[in-house]
């Protein structure tokens, strides 16, 4: 009876506490009331058809990560404390936090980590997402483990798991690489279940996981409802729900401003019409300070022969005026895809010289032939200046308009000679030149790849900062010599600041992760 008395005393205390920093809880829950504009597809995350970002931003809640993102390319630890590049290279050890636990309250282990790896990366396993793991050794350029080959995942201790690859690889390199595809299962649950009944489970109906959110209800395709995890090892906010519901875009900011919504991911990102009418409602507009978006002309080099006729387009085009039309103020015109605010740097810069580019079109044997320019329809008025620049030269060029995956199979086919395109910016180096400088995504119809592949490949095995930063000038020299494409600017955003939620760390979003234990109630 005495052992009962302090258990029920025991509970009555606890419940008077949160688990976060030992505050009393106050009388009325408090709720965040968080938007998105696309549902997500799954809650298990190694199961999503669409692998897009609005799954991988609910997995960033439920379940953990190893470490932390910043939009400017800086980690900060999560599930990791600490990590270190080891065997010359060739692997990386991460340090776990032995304070992480699944919401069973099972602790986070190594061997969590690494049967995770080797579950997801079972060819038995039906499991969408193993190609983040083709990196490792002892796995096919699938992610699947080879029989009889040691995978490249292993428990060193309790808290210590080690990362084996194919290739050397710095420790931030595949952080910032693979770190958004990358979560801990609770593999304890998952121990008498055959690796081809996985996705089957009941579990990830109602998952368990050790990120900073508890699951507590789904409506598919509609709202999701967490509990904040007070538990978790990086702390919790002062709130104690998290309400995620689907709103259609347009309706986002009427939302924030009605009060419906505290926040809405991704960043609360605004254009500048909206950002008139979010001031005009009594929310807080500010300028995102690492870009989000990169501006490219994509070029296809099998029809556009001459590094001289191509480089003559690049100096023709006036990237500043481009530039304001498509970001009005918010973007800046560039010669290189090398993301500015990172720690790689390019000494490289644009200009428009127009005798110039006639000089280049000449001695490219230009022949007054007329090259055909793919846009998207909202890209159609810039695609009708960079007409009117290309004219000024003598060059002739008609503009034709089609959807977005009618563009890049277009170019990938050699349809088109050249395109309008535009993408998410990354903090790595070959973040948007290796996966298009290769054999396997040639879409700029390179004759010879080899000239790029070897600094690409340099680069790639070089563990020392300052190496890899001379082999990346050599290869921004090399593009700026050929301009198998032409970069044109970076593109910055204006952030919606929640009115009621300090503490957001909005640009990190763009990489699929928030740091929600960080939130604070804004004082009313």
């Amino acid at each position: 009876m005495k052992r009962l008395i302090a258990l029920l005393m025991a509970a009555v205390f606890a419940l008077g506490l949160t688990a976060c920093g030992g505050e009393k809880e106050t009388a009325e829950q408090v709720t965040v009331r968080y938007g998105l504009s696309n549902a997500w597809d799954s809650l298990m995350p190694y199961n999503s058809p669409s692998g897009s970002n609005y799954t991988r931003i609910i997995c960033d809640k439920i379940y953990d990560r190893l470490a932390y993102v910043h939009a400017d390319g800086t980690l900060d630890p999560r599930g990791a404390k600490s990590w270190e590049s080891t065997d010359d290279g060739m692997a990386v050890l991460f340090h776990l936090d032995e304070k992480a636990a699944f919401h069973d309250g099972t602790p986070v282990t190594a061997q969590h980590w690494a049967d995770t790896i080797a579950l997801i990366t079972n060819p038995d396993c039906p499991a969408l997402g193993r190609g983040t793991f083709s990196v490792l050794a002892g796995t096919d350029s699938n992610g699947c483990a080879v029989a009889g080959e040691q995978l490249g995942a292993e428990a060193v201790d309790e808290y210590t798991l080690k990362l084996t690859f194919k290739s050397p690889t710095a420790p931030e390199d595949f952080l910032l690489d693979k770190n958004r595809e990358l979560y801990v299962l609770p593999t304890h649950l998952l121990a008498d279940t055959d690796p081809a009944d996985i996705m089957e489970l009941e579990l990830w109906s109602a998952p368990v996981g050790s990120g900073p959110c508890k699951f507590v209800e789904e409506i598919p395709g509609s709202q999701l409802v967490l509990d904040i995890n007070k538990d978790y090892q990086l702390g919790c906010p002062d709130f104690d729900q998290l309400v995620i519901t689907v709103i259609d875009k347009s309706n986002l900011l009427s939302s924030l401003i009605s009060g419906d919504l505290d926040y809405y991911a991704f960043g609360g990102n605004l254009s500048m019409d909206d950002a008139e009418t979010a001031k005009a409602g009594g929310i807080e507009v500010l300028e995102g300070e690492v870009p989000n978006t990169f501006y490219e002309l994509m070029l296809n080099c099998e029809t556009i022969p001459s590094a001289e006729v191509r480089r003559a387009i690049d100096l023709a085009l006036d990237k500043e005026a481009l530039c304001l039309q498509s970001t009005h103020g918010l973007g800046e015109p560039t010669a290189t895809d090398v993301t500015p605010g990172t720690e790689y740097t390019c000494a490289l810069t644009w200009q428009r010289d127009v005798e110039e580019a006639k000089t280049l079109l000449e001695q490219g044997g230009y022949d007054g032939r007329t090259y055909t320019l793919a846009c998207t329809s909202n890209r159609s008025g810039l695609a009708a200046l960079m007409q009117q620049e290309l004219a000024e030269v003598g060059m002739n060029v008609t503009i034709e308009t089609v959807d977005s995956a009618a563009l890049f199979s277009g170019m990938a086919d050699g349809k088109y000679d050249m395109a309008i395109a535009s993408h998410t910016p990354g903090a790595l180096p070959l973040w948007f030149t290796e996966s298009r400088l290769s054999e396997s995504n040639n879409i700029f119809h390179i004759a010879d790849l080899e000239p790029y592949t070897y600094y690409i490949d340099q680069i790639k095995s070089s563990s020392g900062w300052e190496t890899r930063q001379v082999m990346l000038d050599k290869l921004q020299e090399l593009l700026a010599d050929q301009r198998p494409f032409i970069p044109l600017w970076f593109g910055r955003t204006l952030h919606a600041q929640s009115p009621t939620v300090d503490n957001i760390d909005y640009p990190s979003s763009s990489f699929s992760n928030e740091n929600i234990w960080a939130w604070r109630m804004k004082e009313a």
